[in-house]
């Protein structure tokens, strides 16, 4: 298992950070879109992400003549953002991506910025979860609510973890991760509740972005009383 120094050292140069950021997404992306993203040529991609495969940051999927790289658990993607959210030079500094990005956007598949914030704080004011051992469990009440909004609860459990805090990079406050993180925000997707703005964008942080439809808006407000 590679050592923190290594994992740092990994993750501080600037082609493979870019590489590692470019998958926070949750998506799964070839090595040729990675180059283009890190602004490298092939044979110094192919380096790099066999040397993050190594230290089990990525994991790799080959099909047919393609290879195709993903960020290696949710785990991982969680440390990345919390990095990210780490202060740079000032905390006073301003938010350098615009409050469209803030507001909304996906963080591996979970809903994060304002609105995942938000809606951490509604479900554990409201008892809907409740601590548990590692984060958070859901409660009865939390049960119920979450089964009639849809919510796939087998397949959320069947995750290595069920729910847990990841500090949000904007906000510098938790949004819910986990397995119920992921299925409550697939759920909200698949009701339109909330649409990705650019999904195929070829700026990473674009496409991250999610927007909130009118439908959307007052569905959170009535089911979860998060005011927009």
């Amino acid at each position: 298992m590679p050592n923190l120094a290594s994992i740092a050292a990994l993750i501080g140069d600037p082609s493979r950070a870019a590489m590692l950021q470019a998958l926070l997404p949750g998506e799964a992306l070839t090595a040729g879109e990675l180059a283009r993203i890190a602004g490298i040529g092939a044979a110094a991609a192919s380096a790099q992400l066999k040397a993050l495969a190594e230290a089990g940051l990525i994991t790799v999927h080959a099909q047919g003549r393609h290879r195709y790289h993903r960020l290696a658990g949710e785990e991982i993607a969680g440390a990345l953002e919390t990095l990210i959210a780490l202060p740079q030079t000032s905390p006073r500094k301003s938010w350098p991506h615009g409050e469209a990005f803030r507001q909304g956007r996906l963080c591996w598949h979970h809903l994060a910025g304002r609105l995942g914030v938000a809606l951490h704080h509604r479900l554990t004011q409201d008892r809907w979860l409740e601590a548990a051992p590692g984060g958070w469990a859901l409660t009865p009440h939390g049960e119920a609510r979450c089964t009639a909004l849809g919510v796939d609860l087998p397949a959320a459990r069947r995750a290595p973890r069920f729910a847990c805090d990841c500090m949000d990079w904007s906000e510098r406050r938790p949004h819910l991760s986990g397995g119920l993180g992921r299925e409550v925000t697939g759920m909200m997707l698949r009701r339109l509740w909330l649409t990705r703005i650019e999904p195929h964008a070829t700026d990473t942080l674009q496409r991250r972005r999610l927007a909130c439809t009118p439908e959307g808006a007052r569905a959170l407000s009535a089911e979860f009383g998060v005011a927009l």
